[in-house]
């Protein structure tokens, strides 16, 4: 009766039981609005709204529909794991529509069990503002390399307009704006777009804000793309250990690979169960032996490792850890 009640109180915890209702798939999303607020006729914009799976089970999406025909929703992985993430892209056809527009975005899950969340997104879409080209994309980036990518942005209609300050909120990129030329009906600025060495790995979704003279409308918005592909990677990505009895050892020996050599200059976890026993030297490919100890900690496990390298900006590869540290009363009834 005791373990019963232990397992009912764990499962409370850890699933996102019928109990709480639709709840459950909310608590993955870190928002559920965005306003693009004024953005360009044509222009490529598009926000992620990013969830992670907090539950030991898999959690899949079955549906993404959307209230508009002025967005159009995606996800860009229907499965996701337990702590791995996702998102919920929602792209402002802004080639089709203009003016204000606003969407609802429903998200429908059917597994670990049925729950639908709302999505909110609202903008303005306005024809006097053009960039070119339409999308700010870097592309792929190899990690610790710089890249520029130009455009302009055009204002018809008033002469007199003026672009006062550009804003971002990544600190990894620097922005330079030309001198406008004028003519009689429009104004046009060159944009030069620079990501850093230091710009971190993976996906980049940075939004870009033009602050103008222009009282109505006085900002209009970009969104810059791309990906940085990472210098070192790790094999397996992503561990399972399984069910672990209290006081015995899962092994695994990972490989760490780099495009160029490389040091292993720590470990970082927060677990005190896990040890390493890191390589010395610099070379391309690493063997890292890793030791999980399992103590009369009982409960599931779910731990994020990263390897930081020697490398300039502190390279760094991170993976993954599941499993289970089964209780030493469970155990002893087993056998």
């Amino acid at each position: 009766m005791k373990n019963l009640f232990r397992g009912i109180v764990l499962c409370l915890f850890l699933a996102p039981t019928a109990a709480f209702g639709q709840d459950w798939a909310a608590k993955m999303f870190s928002a559920t609005s965005h306003d693009f607020r004024a953005v360009a006729r044509g222009a490529k914009i598009e926000h992620h709204f990013e969830f992670e799976n907090i539950y030991q089970e898999d959690v899949h999406v079955a549906a993404v529909r959307s209230s508009c025909g002025c967005t159009t929703p995606s996800v860009t992985k229907s499965t996701v794991k337990s702590r791995e993430k996702s998102a919920i892209v929602a792209k402002f056809n802004t080639s089709s529509f203009t003016g204000p527009k606003s969407a609802t975005i429903t998200v429908v899950f059917d597994r670990p069990f049925y729950a639908e969340v709302q999505l909110s997104v609202t903008g303005v879409i306005r024809t006097d503002v053009v960039f070119d080209p339409p999308a700010a994309n870097f592309g792929e980036i190899r990690e610790g390399e710089t890249k520029e990518i130009k455009l302009s942005v055009t204002r018809f209609n008033r002469s007199d307009w003026q672009i006062t300050d550009v804003r971002s909120h990544c600190t990894d990129m620097q922005v330079k704006l030309s001198e406008p030329v004028r003519s009689s009906r429009s104004v046009k600025y060159d944009l030069v777009l620079q990501a850093k060495a230091s710009m971190p790995v993976g996906e980049i979704h940075e939004q870009l804000t033009l602050l103008t003279n222009d009282q109505q409308s006085p900002t209009v918005e970009m969104c810059i793309a791309g990906k940085v592909r990472p210098s070192l990677s790790v094999s397996p990505a992503a561990l399972t250990m399984g069910a672990v009895k209290p006081g015995g050892e899962f092994t695994r020996r990972l490989v760490v690979r780099g495009e160029q050599p490389f040091g292993i200059a720590k470990v970082l976890c927060s677990d005190e169960r896990f040890s390493f026993a890191a390589p010395e030297g610099q070379k391309k490919v690493h063997f890292l032996p890793l030791t999980f100890t399992a103590d009369d900690q009982a409960g599931p496990i779910a731990q994020s490792i990263r390897i930081v390298s020697d490398l300039p900006h502190d390279r760094y590869t991170e993976f993954l850890v599941t499993g289970n540290v089964l209780e030493a009363e469970a155990e002893a009834e087993a056998e």
